[in-house]
């Protein structure tokens, strides 16, 4: 099994940012398919990507991207299956459960356990 701690697991994290980020967000592939170059960014794959970063310890950078990617929901608070990573545009299937999952997956990844705050209030 690898752990979020195994180097091996840091790299692959690495590399997906190097090769995959446009614009801060996280692209599902790069290479051109029957359409040509991918134009968007599949949500699912940037929240997996967020939860990669806060598992490896880099929250700081995974509160940016969850945050950015909360800011481009729409008045209904709804996102679609995939955003341009320039203008911020939802694009695909909407609304797509995949992302809101990924919202509600990566928000209780990203906050603080009910635990640690209970103890420090009651302390």
């Amino acid at each position: 099994m690898v752990l979020p701690r195994d180097p091996r697991f840091i790299a692959t994290v690495d590399a997906i940012g190097r090769k995959l980020v446009r614009n801060g967000r996280i692209m599902r592939y790069t290479a051109d398919d029957d359409f040509g170059a991918p134009e968007t960014a599949f949500l699912a794959c940037n929240f997996w990507y967020i939860d990669a970063l806060a598992a490896i310890g880099r929250r700081g950078e995974a509160c940016e991207l969850f945050n950015g990617l909360l800011d481009r929901r729409n008045p209904f608070g709804l996102l679609s299956e995939d955003i341009h990573p320039v203008t911020g545009a939802l694009w695909g299937n909407f609304p797509q459960t995949y992302s809101m999952a990924g919202i509600i997956n990566s928000a209780t990844r990203l906050s603080k356990k009910w635990e640690d705050i209970w103890c420090r209030v009651s302390s």
